[in-house]
């Protein structure tokens, strides 16, 4: 799908995963002819922080880079574990020195998943992280790009104990919005929920590298056209009509995304 309307924004993107360090300028190149304006790169660990800032400067029109400690450390390993305290020390520096450039903090949140987090001790952990990251973002005066998985509760307790403005419908009320990844294409159960939510509530995203068209296949941002076209499909309008919203509400989203265009 051509670009249309601006084009599309991937609102959710892991643009520094190790998947893409052999090929990246042709991602880029097949991300930009599928008519994709901005991507949100948000990241999971430290070591990630200064990449994202290089890529923003490489591609100053495209990338939009996220700060964020993730609640599984070690992503794309054999050695995941719930996040420690400790991991994001290092990072608090970061946050400040680049406090211009970066658009949101994210991915933050919390995974309560029993191999991940066995014990209260880890999910205490993880909330204290996931609350000192909610504060920076209210310091910085950025949204948030949130993980959540087998937490809906306490997330959005958190989130609304932040002020921070799951239950989908709750979250519509709340302000909130709900992106979501080309995986949807095979799963029918979230036509339902995509029905639900209204456009106006809803952003595009690919996940990339991981949540694409085809299981066990590397995600790329190219694919946000296909998410596109079936949230039209379940809707019954138009992807212009979708690609139009969507994007809008990126915008409202990532405010600061304005100076890439």
């Amino acid at each position: 799908m051509a670009s249309m309307d601006g084009g599309f924004v991937d609102c959710h993107c892991h643009i520094t995963a190790c998947e893409f360090a052999e090929d990246l300028e042709d991602v880029i190149k097949r991300t930009r002819e599928a008519g994709v304006k901005t991507l949100i790169s948000v990241t999971e660990e430290p070591s990630e922080f200064e990449r994202v800032i290089q890529l923003f400067k490489s591609y100053p029109d495209l990338v939009a880079p996220c700060f964020g400690i993730h609640p599984v450390q070690g992503c794309g390993s054999h050695d995941q574990r719930s996040v420690k305290i400790q991991d994001l020390e290092p990072a608090l520096p970061l946050f400040q020195k680049y406090r211009d450039d970066i658009v949101a903090v994210g991915e933050i949140g919390l995974d309560y998943t029993p191999w991940y987090a066995p014990t209260s001790q880890e999910r205490e952990e993880q909330l204290t992280v996931f609350t000192k990251q909610l504060q920076i973002s209210k310091d910085l005066d950025l949204p948030v790009n949130i993980h959540s998985r087998s937490a809906a509760k306490v997330t959005i307790a958190t989130l609304k104990e932040q002020g921070k403005p799951s239950v989908a419908m709750e979250g519509v009320q709340a302000g909130y919005f709900f992106s979501f990844p080309p995986a949807v294409c095979r799963n029918d159960q979230k036509a339902k929920l995509i029905k639900q939510i209204p456009l106006e509530h809803i952003c595009l995203e690919t996940d990339s590298p991981s949540l694409g068209p085809e299981k066990h296949v590397r995600n790329e941002p190219k694919n946000i056209s296909l998410v596109c076209e079936y949230i039209a499909h379940v809707k019954g309008i138009t992807p212009q009509m979708v690609i139009h919203a969507t994007t809008d509400n990126a915008l409202r989203l990532f405010p600061k995304i304005k100076r890439l265009e």
